[in-house]
């Protein structure tokens, strides 16, 4: 089952998605998290931390869990 996340902009940062998703704690441990983690958003794997995530995007991260952005 996939998480929702609620934004209230036309987008967010994948670095803003993971602190609002409660993935990490704060926004300086992204650029660590993403350097450790595989992520896929879309069913691509991607890694930076200033990629656009809109309504519908989906990110998949292994062993923690799948969310979508509402």
């Amino acid at each position: 089952m996939r998480e929702e996340v609620q934004i209230d902009t036309e987008y967010i940062t994948l670095g803003q998605f993971l602190k609002l998703a409660g993935v990490i704690d704060t926004g300086g441990m992204a650029k660590w998290f993403l350097s450790e983690y595989e992520i896929f958003v879309n069913n691509e794997q991607d890694q930076r931390r200033g990629r656009k995530l809109r309504a519908g995007d989906v990110i998949e991260i292994p062993t923690i869990g799948s969310f979508i952005v509402m």
